[in-house]
Protein backbone atom coordinates (compact mmCIF):
# COMPACT_ATOMS: atom_id res chain seq x y z
CA UNK A 1 0.00 0.00 0.00
CA UNK A 2 1.82 3.62 -0.77
CA UNK A 3 0.89 6.25 1.59
CA UNK A 4 0.61 10.19 0.23
CA UNK A 5 3.04 12.85 2.41
CA UNK A 6 2.98 16.98 2.24
CA UNK A 7 7.19 17.56 2.22
CA UNK A 8 7.04 21.43 2.45
CA UNK A 9 10.52 22.57 1.70
CA UNK A 10 12.21 25.55 0.44
CA UNK A 11 13.19 26.42 -3.04
CA UNK A 12 16.73 26.05 -3.06
CA UNK A 13 16.33 22.67 -1.00
CA UNK A 14 13.92 21.48 -4.06
CA UNK A 15 16.00 22.60 -6.36
CA UNK A 16 18.52 20.24 -5.35
CA UNK A 17 16.93 17.34 -4.83
CA UNK A 18 14.70 17.82 -8.24
CA UNK A 19 18.43 18.44 -9.81
CA UNK A 20 19.43 14.97 -8.09
CA UNK A 21 16.31 13.06 -9.00
CA UNK A 22 17.25 14.01 -12.55
CA UNK A 23 20.87 12.62 -12.75
CA UNK A 24 20.08 9.52 -11.41
CA UNK A 25 16.55 9.51 -13.62
CA UNK A 26 14.45 8.72 -10.86
CA UNK A 27 11.14 10.67 -10.04
CA UNK A 28 11.51 13.10 -6.94
CA UNK A 29 9.53 10.52 -4.53
CA UNK A 30 11.43 7.73 -5.86
CA UNK A 31 14.85 9.56 -4.64
CA UNK A 32 13.38 10.93 -1.68
CA UNK A 33 12.23 7.11 -0.65
CA UNK A 34 15.56 5.54 -1.60
CA UNK A 35 18.00 8.25 0.19
CA UNK A 36 15.42 8.51 3.48
CA UNK A 37 15.77 4.64 3.54
CA UNK A 38 19.42 4.42 2.63
CA UNK A 39 20.07 6.65 5.69
CA UNK A 40 18.00 5.16 7.78
CA UNK A 41 20.48 2.06 6.92
CA UNK A 42 23.45 3.84 7.57
CA UNK A 43 22.22 5.38 10.46
CA UNK A 44 21.82 1.92 12.37
CA UNK A 45 23.82 0.76 15.15
CA UNK A 46 25.24 -2.12 12.89
CA UNK A 47 25.34 -2.68 9.53
CA UNK A 48 24.06 -5.57 7.44
CA UNK A 49 27.60 -7.62 6.78
CA UNK A 50 27.72 -7.50 10.32
CA UNK A 51 24.58 -8.29 12.05
CA UNK A 52 24.58 -11.40 9.72
CA UNK A 53 27.90 -12.36 11.28
CA UNK A 54 26.04 -11.65 14.48
CA UNK A 55 23.31 -14.04 13.71
CA UNK A 56 25.92 -16.37 12.45
CA UNK A 57 27.37 -16.84 15.54
CA UNK A 58 25.20 -19.03 17.43
CA UNK A 59 27.64 -18.91 20.94
CA UNK A 60 27.11 -14.86 21.03
CA UNK A 61 23.27 -15.70 20.02
CA UNK A 62 23.03 -17.94 22.86
CA UNK A 63 24.90 -15.05 25.00
CA UNK A 64 23.08 -12.49 23.96
CA UNK A 65 19.84 -14.44 25.02
CA UNK A 66 20.51 -15.63 28.30
CA UNK A 67 21.99 -11.86 28.76
CA UNK A 68 18.76 -10.58 28.12
CA UNK A 69 16.87 -13.24 30.51
CA UNK A 70 18.71 -12.70 33.29
CA UNK A 71 18.20 -8.43 32.79
CA UNK A 72 14.68 -9.25 32.71
CA UNK A 73 15.06 -10.93 36.05
CA UNK A 74 17.05 -8.34 37.62
CA UNK A 75 19.83 -11.15 37.67
CA UNK A 76 24.04 -9.92 37.88
CA UNK A 77 25.41 -6.79 38.06
CA UNK A 78 24.01 -3.66 36.11
CA UNK A 79 27.28 -1.48 35.26
CA UNK A 80 26.42 2.16 34.28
Amino acid sequence: MYRTITVRLKDEDYQNIALASRHEHRPISNLMTFMTLMQIEKSGLVDAVEMSQIIEDKRLSERLKRGHREAKQFKGKFVG
